[in-house]
């Protein structure tokens, strides 16, 4: 199969979309998400079957171990996404679904080539084919004041890392004279203190994209306005792209001098670990709580990257799929709470397991796995990103995490004790529509299925960061 094929393919998919959009019935939106799901369904099992294979034009487009991975991640999130789009309620979803869909594929595609990359102009292009859809879909709901205050504030600050990278890559290119990822990586041996200006102001752009402190400060916003679902989606597989053009450009093909970035990211992992945590306990939004959760999550997962070892490196990829099914589930479960009850408060959650104990039961195993505890996915995460670190002599960045792990813990079970204590205030079951119902599971069952049986994950991990150093 052509390196290019599963974007070809998806672009045939947002084809069939957009013509079933504009010629089909009005009034079965649902229709246009439905062939979304099946679409990307079948690019999933083409993209299981694909193994490595040839470059093109000249090593700037790789179909690597590395990118097959990912793409795999961005097929399963988006999938995921989809299904819990399809009962999205709101005028402007049934008025304007094509475009919606139509956005997320767009962005869909930006991140499969982004992870094929290893070209700098093509990575940044590609780069804003993925961020330019999400602007849009942040304030989707343009009706809403919130929506488009917070896409606004998205879109700034999106734009200034965007513009924070390219200036950065500027020094990069004028350093070494070439936008080969490889040769990049070559000419860092000389140490030339305006390359390693333009990779430090290049990695500040990519913190705006993963959302690392201190270039955090849009994360709450969107997600408190945006949809839900797309919260869901947003809140994992462009920050998983993000963490893949670090691997590129920072460790890649860097051998010794790899050993340079590990200050920097350590202090970045230390900040975010911290200032998520604390942000997020006087929280009384659940959305904004689970958005402080999620820049705390970047954190960890930057505890492996400090590492800079191939276990490091695997541990973040495991880590990334746990985040994957336990903060999409986590959304997902908000989405059908506020759907049937009207609210995103976290006094909504009083009683749910009186109410609707399956629901209350899947919230609690998403808030165990992001909490990192036994024995479901996320404990294995953070587990093992600790390890990496460890291995590695960073037993105070290991200390700040544990501590602040527990800390986590009070925010997390503060809503368990919602569900499991407190007394309902509203009397029925949370209905849950059957859509919304399967991706909930789906989240479910990776967070099981991975804490039960980690290994062909972690295996599977290990074999991609190997390439890699």
């Amino acid at each position: 199969m052509s390196p290019l094929g599963l974007e070809v393919a998806l672009l045939g998919v947002m084809v069939a979309v957009f013509f079933v959009g504009l010629f089909g019935p009005r009034d079965d939106a649902r229709r246009v998400g439905v062939l979304a799901v099946v679409g990307l369904l079948v690019l999933l099992g083409i993209a299981l079957r694909t193994e490595p294979g040839p470059t093109l034009f000249g090593g700037s487009f790789v179909q690597d171990e590395l990118a097959l991975f990912a793409k795999r991640l961005f097929l399963v999130a988006t999938i995921v996404g989809i299904l819990g789009s399809l009962t999205l309620r709101a005028p402007a979803f049934a008025r304007r679904a094509t475009e919606y869909y139509l956005l997320v594929l767009a962005s869909l595609l930006g991140m499969l080539v982004l992870v094929s990359a290893r070209e700098l102009v093509l990575l940044f292009v590609a780069f804003e084919l993925m961020s330019i859809p999400l602007y849009i879909l942040a304030g989707f709901q343009k009706r809403e004041p919130e929506a488009v205050e917070a896409s606004l504030k998205f879109f700034l600050v999106g734009t200034v890392s965007s513009a924070v990278m390219a200036y950065g890559l500027s020094f990069v290119y004028g350093i070494t004279r070439t936008t080969d990822v490889g040769q990049i990586a070559q000419a860092l041996g000389g140490g030339h203190p305006l390359l390693i200006l333009g990779l430090m102001l290049t990695l500040a752009g990519l913190g705006f994209k993963i959302a690392a402190v201190p270039f955090h400060m849009w994360v709450p916003d969107t997600y408190e306005a945006a949809s839900t679902p797309f919260v869901a989606w947003l809140s994992v597989a462009p920050k998983a792209a993000g963490f893949v053009v670090i691997f590129r450009l920072y460790l890649e093909g860097m051998g010794e001098r790899v050993l340079l970035w590990v200050p920097l990211a350590a202090s970045l992992a230390a900040v975010t670990i911290v200032a998520g945590n604390l942000m997020a306990i006087p929280q009384q939004n659940i959305k904004r709580m689970l958005a402080y959760s999620g820049i705390a999550h970047i954190g960890y997962m930057l505890v492996g990257f400090a590492a800079v070892s191939a276990s490091g490196v695997a541990m973040m990829l495991f880590y990334l799929v746990a985040y994957l099914f336990g903060n999409m589930g986590a959304f997902l479960v908000v989405e059908a709470v506020a759907q049937s009850d009207g609210s995103v408060s976290i006094a909504a959650y009083k009683g749910l397991a009186q109410r609707s104990p399956v629901l209350a039961l899947c919230m609690l195993l998403f808030l165990l796995s992001l909490g990192g505890i036994p024995f479901v996915a996320g404990f294995w995460a953070k587990l093992y990103v600790f390890w990496a670190a460890a291995e590695q002599g960073m037993y105070w960045l290991v200390l700040v995490g544990a501590v602040l792990t527990v800390v986590a813990l009070f925010y997390y079970l503060l809503v368990a004790k919602r569900m499991y204590i407190d007394p309902p205030e509203r009397s029925g079951p949370v209905v849950v529509s059957p859509l919304l119902g399967l991706s909930i599971l789906i989240c479910t069952a990776g967070v099981v299925g991975m804490g039960i049986y980690p290994k062909p994950w972690v295996m599977a991990a290990l074999r991609v960061a190997a390439t890699l150093f």
